[in-house]
């Protein structure tokens, strides 16, 4: 009797740590950066709050597309030169004076276009993730330095602007509109994944697809709904890069597929598949966004900043492997 209460108890303490570990990651940044006198002014302040949530927008709205991807036992490394491209498609399409509602569809799904080819081949061909998204990565890239003539489109003042836009940004008040978007669909996708059909797919495919086969999973057919509605959100990311710039630029979002990776991680996805969620992947989009904030603050280098991230993917995929030793 004694020994099944203790394996109760050792459960429950790990579904508690699954569970509100982002939460905890993310009070131990806030609580370093704190821990300087000279940066608390500074940094606990609603102007800084805002700057944080409207950072975190590109990295938040891309990891929401690659929570789908990772949970579903497969990685997207396009994901940046997809935001990259469609920041200059949302651009050209603003340039030839498309309606604004007209350039948000089509760069949408122009995302979604490049994610449906990506599952597609993965699917279809049954090709290993890995290699056919970095193959991706490059074709990706190459189309915006064409698309954009190797430079940086830029449109005339337009409502698209304003999405990103911080208005009154020393106070907290009003959100800008990618917030509010970004946390809407988080909404959304949370009751997807874990209520819907198709996320019961999602875990299915990444615990065991051989198993989700053999129960009647069309796990082809899944996998690339997976992978282009996270090109949807790829593209919804660029579109949100855009206006952050107000201009299209090929170069930008470089390595961005690893920070999103990286917040997903963090949020308690494994790269196994079979784990993770929204809100962890909220939590850990943060998390990448208060460390750049503090570290832009305490006036590190720019190369600091990068070690530092790496730092936190090595050690998001370590807790990973560590999380699944526990399990077996």
């Amino acid at each position: 009797m004694a020994t099944h209460t203790d394996s109760t108890d050792r459960f429950d303490w790990k579904k508690f740590l699954n569970s509100f570990g982002p939460l905890f990651g993310l009070l131990l940044v806030i609580g370093l950066f704190s821990l300087s006198e000279e940066l608390r002014p500074v940094f606990f302040t609603g102007g800084n709050a805002k700057l944080i949530l409207t950072q975190t927008v590109i990295v938040a709205t891309g990891a929401l597309g690659m929570t789908l991807v990772i949970v579903s036992g497969g990685i997207d490394l396009s994901a940046g030169s997809v935001v990259a491209l469609t920041s200059v498609v949302a651009a050209t399409l603003l340039v030839q004076e498309f309606h604004p509602i007209a350039v948000v569809l089509l760069t949408v799904l122009a995302g979604g276009c490049i994610g449906a080819i990506n599952g597609g081949i993965i699917a279809g061909f049954k090709m290993v993730p890995f290699i056919v998204t970095l193959g991706m990565m490059g074709i990706a890239r190459g189309v915006s330095k064409w698309l954009g003539n190797n430079q940086t489109v830029n449109p005339e003042d337009n409502p698209l602007n304003r999405l990103m836009e911080p208005v009154n940004p020393l106070e907290l008040w009003p959100l800008p509109i990618g917030v509010w978007v970004t946390i809407g669909l988080a909404l959304i996708m949370m009751v997807v994944m874990k209520y819907s059909i198709f996320g019961r797919y999602i875990f299915a495919i990444g615990s065991n697809e051989d198993t989700a086969r053999l129960c009647g999973i069309r796990v082809r057919t899944t996998k690339v709904m997976i992978y282009a509605l996270a090109g949807l959100f790829f593209g919804l990311a660029g579109l949100m890069q855009y206006s952050r710039l107000t201009q299209g630029d090929p170069t930008v979002a470089i390595g961005l597929e690893l920070e999103i990776i990286a917040a997903v991680v963090i949020g308690g996805a494994s790269l196994s598949g079979g784990a993770g969620s929204i809100s962890g992947t909220i939590l850990g989009a943060l998390i990448m966004g208060v460390l750049k904030s503090g570290s832009s603050q305490m006036n590190w280098p720019t190369y600091m900043q990068e070690i530092i991230i790496g730092i936190v993917i090595i050690l998001a995929v370590g807790l990973d492997k560590w999380r699944q030793s526990k399990q077996s």
